[in-house]
């Protein structure tokens, strides 16, 4: 079996592949200061507690946006797995062109979910991440990966918004049932749900116009599911698509 592991910012996702059924997966806190032992029992007993067999995974694959947090992992895995995992970076066949400026400045997530959104959709495509920060990434039509844009995400817009002013309070992101509101948390709810609607119909919109064609969107990451039911702009949430992009890379790689 596989073990595909998505390091994120904020989250660690970790999953599970026996060929290409995906048979479980979790999502931990990413924490620098974590050791490769802590790291080992936690991911161990998550396996344990969830009946699945340790011993029976024979390789692993990992993609990375945080690199202190590597070589912690790669001893992880060759104490605790017996074994030296694959890492997307230079020299990893992902099957797709590249036509950044510099290739190596592109976010591991942004290639591994570009690869499993042109796989399974074909080109041209657009992929959301809702990440700890919110990506908009462009494949053709003959799966060359274009580039796109960065924006900062839903999390931390919303922690800034409270930290920098003296009386407003943290809230839950959600759907208000309008923007003209009559108290702080509804008017701050409103204003980061549909300021996001309206960030991801501007930009998809813009996208498109500069692929001169009509483009499939493809969300993923943890908001995607509040954002998309809002919005035309976005034709199918995938919350696994990072997962299937790593098992497909891993294939192509052995």
């Amino acid at each position: 079996m596989l073990l595909v592991i998505d390091v994120g910012n904020t989250n660690i996702v970790l999953g599970v592949y026996e060929g290409t059924e995906l048979v479980d997966h979790w999502r931990i806190s990413t924490d620098r200061l974590r050791t490769t032992d802590e790291y080992g029992v936690l991911i161990r007993e998550l396996f344990y507690l969830n009946e699945v067999n340790a011993e029976s995974i024979d390789s692993i694959i990992i993609s990375s946006v945080v690199p202190p947090v590597m070589p912690t992992l790669e001893r992880m895995c060759q104490r605790y797995f017996g074994l030296s995992p694959l890492i997307i970076g230079p020299g990893v066949k992902t099957g797709m062109d590249i036509k950044y400026d510099n290739p190596r400045e592109v976010g591991a997530d942004r290639i591994v979910n570009a690869v499993a959104a042109y796989d399974k959709y074909g080109g041209p495509v657009i992929i959301v991440d809702f990440g700890t920060a919110t990506t908009f990434c462009a494949v053709d039509g003959k799966g060359v990966y274009l580039g796109g844009s960065i924006c900062p995400g839903i999390g931390i817009s919303t922690e800034a918004l409270v930290q920098r002013t003296a009386k407003l309070p943290r809230i839950e992101v959600r759907r208000t049932d309008g923007v003209i509101c009559r108290n702080t948390v509804e008017s701050m709810q409103a204003g980061v749900f549909y300021g996001f609607v309206g960030q991801v119909e501007g930009i998809v919109t813009r996208m498109r116009k500069e692929l001169g064609q009509t483009a499939k969107v493809v969300a993923t990451g943890g908001y995607a599911v509040i954002i998309a039911p809002e919005t035309a702009a976005i034709d199918v949430v995938e919350p696994m698509l990072t997962l299937e992009g790593l098992r497909i890379i891993y294939e192509r790689n052995s």
